[in-house]
């Protein structure tokens, strides 16, 4: 029996909040790997690393928030919890590879390829670990053509996020490239849902797993939380928002008496002493004015 898919039994409502907490998580990620990329190399892991966990949880939460909204006509759906967190943790781990890519690697060339392509690859990876983390009396199919799709739009604009936090050209940059991260993880997950098709085979209730309200609910509060202090990180240094570098010290005017940047601590013992020439005694004797 074929069943019957809503994924907007909330109307509008999940897919908006969705994409805002993608887009909130590709802001806040995007603008750690900028900073990443202004700082010397000893500070450079974590920067990355706050990246990575910030996406990561952003998609997983957008991905989980349009889940919410997902419903099949006349069978209930339940998760598996192992499932749901493995893919959490595959979202972190596929994206942090591809921005340590991009953040040593810079934003050109091979290195951004390579770097968009493992992030969008994360961003799939965890849709469907966490589509195959649904328990429910049926079987769920799926689009092999519309599935390539999802994934190649998971890839073009992560790539095209990533080239954009590497600009480093200010906040509207920044804006603009969480925004496109942000239609990357939306346009691939319900580009991917509407690949799915459930045969069921009966009404009853799943053997195993935990009511999306009794399962994700919870499990949300945790990346969220992350979230929260991910931004406080990013408000508490202006860096982080303007995407500048510190402005440059003043040149030296002319005619200005410039001061040393080191002060002479060295004293008059090691100060250099000009050799002092004494004038002929006859011409100093010259100038002496004779009484007469």
């Amino acid at each position: 029996m074929q069943g019957t898919v809503d994924g907007f039994s909330y109307g509008l409502v999940t897919p908006l909040v969705a994409y805002l907490m993608a887009c909130l998580g590709g802001a806040l990620g995007l603008r750690c790997t900028t900073r990443s990329l202004l700082v010397a190399r000893s500070w450079r892991p974590g920067w990355l690393l706050l990246g990575s966990a910030a996406i990561g949880s952003g998609i997983w939460t957008m991905h989980f928030i349009g889940m919410m909204g997902f419903t099949i006509q006349d069978t209930p759906i339940r998760y598996d919890a192992p499932m749901t967190f493995a893919s959490l943790a595959v979202a972190i781990v596929m994206v942090g590879l591809g921005i340590f890519i991009v953040g040593y690697r810079g934003t050109r060339g091979a290195a951004l390829f390579t770097g968009g392509t493992v992030t969008g690859l994360g961003i799939a990876s965890m849709h469907y670990l966490g589509m195959a983390g649904m328990r429910l009396d049926g079987e769920l199919r799926y689009n092999t053509l519309t599935v390539a799709a999802s994934v190649v739009i998971a890839m073009a604009a992560a790539t095209a996020a990533l080239w954009a936090a590497g600009q480093v050209r200010g906040f509207l940059w920044s804006v603009g490239a969480s925004l496109v991260m942000g239609l990357a993880v939306s346009g691939m997950h319900y580009t991917g849902m509407a690949a799915v098709s459930v045969h069921l085979h009966g009404t009853a209730e799943p053997g195993s797993g935990e009511s999306a309200a009794a399962l994700l609910a919870p499990m949300l509060i945790g990346p969220l939380a992350f979230l929260i202090l991910a931004g406080v990180v990013v408000i508490f240094d202006p860096m982080m928002v303007t995407g500048r570098l510190p402005a440059a010290p003043a040149e030296h005017k002319p005619g200005v008496p410039a001061r040393p940047a080191v002060p002479d601590t060295a004293g008059p013992a090691a100060r250099p002493v000009r050799p002092h020439t004494r004038r002929p005694l006859a011409r100093r004797r010259s100038r002496i004015p004779q009484n007469r």
